[in-house]
C-alpha cells in the first residue's frame, strides 16, 4: 500500500544541480526544481532506518491537495503530435529520415497553427503542469481539450520563483572580501503560496518536520488521503489502458511523469565497457527496421526534450571506509525529462518490471531506480483522429 504526503517548505529550498561546485572556482551554485528522487529518498531516510528499503512514487506538485503532473510533450500548444507512420494522409511521407532513429512527429491538425509562442489574451497562460482531473480525462479520452490547456492562474505555468542570493566572506580584521573563496552566488527556490511537493511511500509516517535539500532547510510532512485517492484512481485507469492495449494489440502512448533513467552497459561495439543513457528504454525496439534480419519491436516514436542530468551519492563499500562508510559521489546519469511521451504499436513493460528480464546486477540496479520512483509511466490508448 502506498501512503501519500505533502511536503510544504518552511522557507526557500536549495537543490544544487549536478555540476561540481567550489566557491572561487565555480562561483555560481544553481538549483534544480522539482528535486530528483534521490534527494527525496535522502530526506526520508532521516525518518526511517538507514537500512530500511522503501518504494517512492513521485515527487509531483500539488496545490491544496490536488495532484499536478508535468505537461505531456506530445503537444504543440493544444495541437497533438503523432508519428508520421500513424498519419497516412500527411504530406511529409516523401521526406527522407534516418530510420535508425524514432519516426518523425507531425501535428495531427496542420490547419491549427496555435502554439505556445503565440500571445494569449492578457491574464491567460499555458499550463506547464496539469491538475489530476485533466490527466484523468486524458487517460480516458486520449485527448486534452484546448480549454484544459489554458489557465488564469500563472502558478500553473510555474508555481515557484528563483531567488538569487550572493554570499561574501570577509577577511578577518578587515572590511574586504576574501581574495580566495570569498564570494559565491546560489539560486534558491521559493514555492508559491498554497503549493507543495507530493510524494507516495510504502511506509506510514506521522506528521513531522524533515530536512529537505541543502543548507538545513526544512519542510512539513503531512499525510493526505486526498492525494492517495487521486493517485489510486489515475494509476488504476493507466493499468486498465495498459492491459487493454496488450490484450488487443492496440496503439498506445506511454506518458512519463517522473525522470526516466534508461541506462545500459555495453559489452561490445564502440561503447564497450561504458554505461550509456538514452531517451527511451533500451529494451524497446523500433517498429521500423533497416535490415532484413532485424526483428521489429513496438516503439514508433518519441516526444522528449533536453536530457536531465542527475547526480546522486552512494555509501562507501566497507573495505574502502576506515571507520563508518560515508556518502560519496556516484556516477552522473542523464534522464529523459518528465512529460516525455512514447508512441508504441502496443504497450510494453520496462526492463525492471518485465518477467522476461535476465537476472543479474543490471536488473537489480534497474529495480532499485524504480523503487526510487524513476521511470513512472501512465498509459493512454491511442484513439486516432
Amino acid at each position: 500500500m502506498i501512503y501519500w504526503y505533502s511536503l510544504t517548505p518552511l522557507d526557500v529550498l536549495l537543490f544544487r544541480d549536478a555540476k561540481p561546485f567550489t566557491p572561487g572556482e565555480r562561483a555560481w551554485a544553481a538549483s534544480v526544481f522539482p528535486p530528483n528522487n534521490h534527494t527525496i529518498a535522502g530526506a526520508l531516510r532521516g525518518l526511517l532506518d538507514a537500512k530500511n528499503n522503501f518504494t517512492i512514487k513521485g515527487p509531483f506538485l500539488c496545490h491544496q491537495y490536488t495532484l499536478y503532473f508535468p505537461r505531456p510533450l506530445s503537444f504543440v500548444g493544444s495541437n497533438p503530435l503523432v508519428p508520421l507512420e500513424w498519419k497516412p494522409d500527411a504530406n511529409l511521407h516523401q521526406a527522407l529520415w534516418n530510420e535508425l532513429q524514432p519516426c518523425p512527429l507531425v501535428t495531427l491538425n496542420p490547419g491549427n497553427s496555435e502554439n505556445e509562442d503565440e500571445d494569449l489574451p492578457s491574464g491567460e497562460y499555458y499550463r506547464q503542469f496539469l491538475p489530476s482531473n485533466v490527466v484523468k480525462r486524458y487517460l480516458q479520452t486520449g485527448q486534452i481539450s484546448e480549454s484544459d490547456w489554458i489557465t488564469k492562474d500563472k502558478n500553473e505555468e510555474q508555481p515557484w520563483k528563483t531567488e538569487t542570493r550572493s554570499h561574501n566572506a570577509i577577511e578577518p580584521g578587515t572590511r574586504q572580501v576574501k581574495d580566495a573563496d570569498g564570494y559565491f552566488v546560489e539560486n534558491a527556490i521559493r514555492m508559491s503560496p498554497g503549493w507543495s511537493l507530493a510524494i507516495g511511500i510504502d511506509q506510514e509516517l506521522p506528521s513531522s518536520i524533515i530536512q529537505l535539500g541543502g543548507e538545513g532547510h526544512h519542510a512539513i510532512l503531512t499525510p493526505s488521503t486526498a492525494l492517495a485517492e487521486q493517485w489510486q484512481e489515475i494509476q488504476q485507469m493507466s493499468q486498465d489502458n495498459f492491459n487493454r492495449g496488450m490484450q488487443k494489440s492496440e496503439k498506445a502512448i506511454g506518458y512519463l511523469v517522473t525522470p526516466g533513467i534508461f541506462e545500459r552497459k555495453h559489452n561490445n561495439g564502440q561503447y564497450h565497457g561504458q554505461s550509456v543513457c538514452r531517451a527511451w528504454p533500451w529494451e524497446w525496439k523500433l517498429a521500423h527496421t533497416v535490415n532484413f534480419n532485424q526483428k521489429p519491436g513496438s516503439l514508433v516514436s518519441v516526444a522528449t526534450a533536453n536530457s536531465l542530468p542527475i547526480s546522486c551519492r552512494v555509501r562507501e563499500k566497507p573495505e574502502m571506509a576506515e571507520n563508518d562508510p560515508k556518502s560519496i559521489p556516484a556516477p552522473q546519469v542523464f534522464a529523459a525529462v518528465p512529460g516525455s511521451c512514447y508512441y508504441l504499436n502496443q504497450p510494453e513493460l520496462v526492463y525492471a518490471e518485465s518477467p522476461d528480464s535476465k537476472p543479474g546486477k543490471g536488473l537489480e540496479k534497474a529495480k532499485g531506480l524504480r523503487q526510487l520512483g524513476y521511470s513512472e509511466f501512465l498509459w493512454i490508448n491511442y484513439k486516432g483522429e
